[in-house]
């Protein structure tokens, strides 16, 4: 996600769409990014995440205090939000 993407604006949208906790967000979020960092490329330059893996990921980190569902809820708010504005989307 090399696109400047507004943090602000991307949470309330999740909130609004799932009514989690803004602080949840955010944290779900930071996780997020950390599995995505950490992901390898593929030949073609791209990296393809595994929505389950990433779930696990994020649910398995200390002081998260959530449930898969919420997560999920999150992920897939923040996938909503980030096609709404054309920087990202699924592959087939």
């Amino acid at each position: 996600m090399s696109e400047q993407i507004n943090m602000i604006e991307l949470v309330q949208y999740i909130a609004g769409k799932t009514k989690a906790d803004a602080k949840l967000i955010e944290q779900v979020l930071q996780h997020e990014q950390t599995f995505i960092n950490g992901a390898k490329e593929d030949k073609n330059g791209e990296v393809n995440i595994d929505s389950d893996e990433l779930t696990d990921y994020i649910l398995s980190r200390p002081g998260l205090k959530s449930d898969e569902l919420t997560v999920e809820n999150i992920l897939d708010a923040e996938m909503d939000y980030l096609m709404d504005k054309g920087i990202a989307g699924y592959i087939d």
